[in-house]
């Protein structure tokens, strides 16, 4: 795997609800993160404290240093605020629909771009789809009971969620959980046959890309571009092959080839 292709930092999701984090620091930007930790109920705790996180939000470098190696001594996980080569996690900007939670990170790279991204996305993303998710973990029971297996009840949620779809996340609201379990849409098998262009992932149409990531399972050469097969979903089963499947499988099948 080329560096390209690596991620930089593995996006997580921690509840820090009544957990320790320590906060180093004062002015605005360690009152930023003190009011973003609250709001996600962490306890906020000095640098003596025994915890697993910490934010250091110091301005002067050489005391922020000093701080850093300190806590990083301890094992303690750091954030340091504007010193992206001394974090050992970095806090996205965020975008709450509760209980959804979109989270855009650079790796610190730039703040600013990730706000920019956050504001364009804000846009887009209605109020109704924390609504949508809870009514889903409402109906839950009743899902897996309409969809025993995971393959099939993957696939079902898959072309619900599709746009247009009876659960499209940018248009459906909470009310279309039921009526769908009502009616569902039968899926079928298929096979869907991707001629690439180019390496570039951005080539693909956005139908491609849709195939990409509701796919069951990859069937590719070994030279297919890595940037290309990140667009799957990461547990769609690759199967290294030289021509396309003779048999139809269940589900969703990719056979992406080189032009």
């Amino acid at each position: 795997m080329t560096d390209d292709a690596r991620l930089h930092s593995l996006p997580l999701f921690v509840r820090l609800a009544g957990r320790p984090v320590i906060l180093v620091g004062t002015g605005e930007a360690a009152d930023a993160k003190r009011r973003l930790l609250e709001r996600a109920g962490a306890e906020i705790v000095g640098e003596a404290a025994t915890a697993a996180l910490a934010i250091v939000a110091v301005e002067e470098p050489a005391q922020a240093q000093a701080v850093i190696a300190r806590l990083k001594a301890r094992g303690v996980l750091v954030n340091a605020v504007d010193r992206p080569d001394d974090c050992d996690f970095t806090l996205p900007a965020i975008i709450d629909r509760n209980p959804v939670i979109v989270a855009i990170g650079t790796g610190g790279a730039s703040a600013g771009l990730a706000a920019a991204v956050r504001q364009r996305l804000e846009t887009l993303l209605p109020q109704t789809l924390g609504p949508l998710a809870t009514a889903l973990f409402r109906w839950r029971a009743a899902i897996r009971l309409a969809f025993p297996s995971l393959e099939a009840r993957r696939r079902a949620l898959g072309a619900a969620f599709a746009q247009g779809g009876a659960l499209d996340p940018l248009a459906a609201g909470p009310d279309a959980v039921e009526p769908w379990l009502q009616s569902p849409t039968a899926q079928r098998d298929q096979l869907v046959h991707i001629r690439l262009v180019s390496d570039d992932p951005d080539d693909l149409t956005l139908a491609q890309a849709r195939a990409l990531a509701l796919a069951d399972r990859i069937y590719a050469a070994a030279s297919a571009p890595s940037a290309v097969l990140d667009r799957a979903r990461a547990d769609a089963v690759r199967i290294l092959c030289a021509g396309p499947p003779v048999t139809r499988e269940p589900g969703l099948s990719v056979w992406l080839e080189k032009l």
